[in-house]
């Protein structure tokens, strides 16, 4: 094992990484969510001058415009999630993201007419929409030049925040990649060629990323079929060695989020372990990976590299210099 059996040393590395992190969201996320709130506030402005700021929210309005659920919900006091419109509204969550994502509603959703939970949306949305921000609202006047800026900051404000976070994730995930890159070919690794090699048939000295792997759907055996999931980076070393590294790029803001999402990671494992054998899923990681979410994992037979520390991955991913 290169971390998981090295306890005496998680605290420290912790540190380490959430320093690393802290430094890279500081100079990255405020560009990033002025970037976000300056898309989000053309997006609010647009929307509720196409529906006479909020006057022309009628049921058909929303049939014909049911993607401005979204920035509905923003306008709601307090701001809803889809789950907890459905639940004001008595319908299905899946209903209401099949409105707002304007998808086609099949199995139990098909009960209910578009229509019919569009109506029962926006008895929800007309209850609860903000006065304090909205004013103007059902007075029959038209807005002021100052509350319609107020009211689409505040709005852009509300859902760049939703926006701004999958940017921060993909960026992070992206720039971990780069960086795996950077430590692959230093050591004579070349990007694989063909995209439709399997990632235990690749070539040694090779890697790829988002290679999609084939594995039991049931975490022990292939009586419930196969279920085919995606790996951040797929390496076979120099040597012939019997499997391939697999690496989770992982990165967290705050330690919550991590052990939310720390089953996934253990349901990934046991998948592949049932269909391979004896594979080790190594995790990179940068941010707040603090104890009990690393002794989750090394008791889930997972291991991982920090990010600060990449050099580790040298007694994995032996260095060459040609390819057979």
């Amino acid at each position: 094992m290169l971390n998981a059996d090295k306890p005496y040393r998680w605290n420290k590395d912790t540190a380490l990484s959430v320093q690393q992190y802290n430094d890279w969201f500081m100079s990255f996320a405020p560009p990033t969510y002025r970037m976000a709130k300056e898309g989000a506030m053309q997006e609010v402005y647009e929307i509720l001058n196409n529906m006479d700021w909020l006057d022309g929210l009628t049921p058909t309005y929303l049939f014909n415009h049911q993607a401005s659920l979204s920035l509905l919900r923003m306008v709601c006091a307090p701001p809803i999630a889809q789950d907890r419109l459905a639940g004001l509204a008595g319908l299905r969550p899946s209903v209401v993201d099949s409105v707002e994502s304007a998808k086609r509603m099949r199995g139990p959703e098909a009960t209910y007419t578009r229509r019919e939970a569009i109506d029962s949306i926006l008895l929800v949305i007309h209850r609860l929409i903000d006065r304090q921000l909205c004013p103007w609202y059902g007075t029959g006047r038209e807005p002021t030049s100052i509350e319609k800026e107020i009211a689409v900051s505040v709005i852009a404000d509300r859902l760049c925040g939703n926006k701004t976070n999958p940017l921060l994730r993909n960026e992070q995930e992206r720039r971990q990649l780069r960086k795996l890159d950077a430590y692959l070919k230093s050591r004579g690794y070349v990007a694989e060629s063909n995209l439709s090699t399997t990632a235990f048939d690749m070539r040694e000295g090779t890697y790829a990323h988002h290679k999609n792997i084939r594995m039991y759907k049931n975490e022990r055996d292939d009586s419930d079929g196969y279920v085919t999931t995606p790996v951040d980076l797929v390496v076979m070393p120099f040597g012939k060695p019997r499997h391939p590294v697999l690496v989770e790029c992982k990165s967290a803001g705050d330690a919550a989020n991590t052990n939310k999402r720390r089953k996934e990671e253990d349901t990934k494992v046991s998948q592949l372990r049932a269909t391979y054998g004896d594979v080790v899923l190594y995790l990179f990681l940068c941010g707040y990976f603090e104890a009990p979410y690393l002794g989750y994992e090394a008791a889930n037979n997972m291991d991982w590299v920090w990010e600060h520390r990449i050099g580790d991955f040298d007694e994995i991913i032996p260095a060459g210099r040609t390819r057979r």
